[in-house]
């Protein structure tokens, strides 16, 4: 990815926090990256990571081919979903980090609801 290219993301990122912010609820947010998928769950305030999955971590790397298909985009929705309603969490706003909301990054969101979050 050039510079250029991430900084047009950053820059479509930062009006998004700016509106959870106001929102006062949790945030989910998401990095997608060449070979892996990481999705961390913030405090309001911004804080404190009450939760997070990615595809380094074993149990969800577990079965899967590779970190970077859809396939383990789910896993990594699932399992997010989990550990919030572990940290008594239910209602998030979620954070795509200025990607457009297709392919892994749909498929999380998706596999996030299914677990039980609302956003």
């Amino acid at each position: 990815m050039s510079i250029d290219k991430n900084i047009a993301r950053l820059r479509r990122a930062k009006s998004t926090r700016a509106h959870i912010r106001n929102l006062g609820v949790p945030r989910l947010t998401v990095l997608r990256t060449g070979q892996h998928l990481y999705a961390q769950l913030f405090s309001a305030d911004g804080s404190k990571v009450l939760a997070a999955a990615s595809t380094v971590q074993a149990d969800v790397k577990e079965g899967l081919k590779n970190g970077k298909n859809s396939e383990a985009a789910a896993k990594v929705g699932r399992a997010i979903a989990e550990k919030a309603k572990a940290a008594g969490v239910e209602k998030v706003a979620f954070d795509r980090s200025g990607y457009r909301y297709h392919g892994r990054i749909k498929v999380l969101a998706d596999a996030a609801r299914e677990g039980g979050l609302q956003f």
